[in-house]
């Protein structure tokens, strides 16, 4: 196997309906384990925590997402972005809008100053997304 690059996304509580929503948007198999099935904690509290979950859609995808332990520090920031691009413009659009649904749009997806169309939205998850699309006229 080669080595792989994936997002990996932390959440507090939320994991479980970020990756659902995650799915809607990009389709694909989406397999989860919580912390009570990995027997990984001694808090009954956290046993419906995700420990572990992983989607991967039929475009080669994989991003993974996971919820942060009640005794570990999660802070927000904005040190991460995802970036989707491609030439596939109508696939790359409907992205976009399942992910501006509910998001705030930092920039409207409309032709860049390079030739491509761009946008950047933060998801109602505060995932922040970069959508480039190759020579599209938006």
């Amino acid at each position: 196997m080669s080595t792989l690059l994936n997002p990996y996304l932390g959440f507090r509580d939320t994991a479980r309906a970020a990756i659902e929503f995650y799915q809607s948007v990009f389709g694909g198999e989406l397999t989860i384990s919580t912390f009570g099935d990995m027997n990984a904690s001694d808090d009954p509290a956290e046993a419906a925590k995700i420990m572990h979950s992983q989607l991967t859609t039929d475009s080669g995808f994989v991003l993974m997402a996971s919820d942060t332990p009640n005794g570990m520090e999660r802070s927000e920031g904005s040190n991460i972005s995802v970036s989707l691009s491609g030439d596939d413009a109508d696939e790359l659009t409907g992205y976009w809008e399942k992910l501006s649904a509910d998001g705030v749009i930092a920039e409207p997806l409309t032709k860049a100053p390079w030739g491509d169309s761009f946008g950047m939205v933060t998801d109602k998850f505060g995932t922040f997304w970069m959508v480039n699309i190759s020579g599209s006229a938006a």
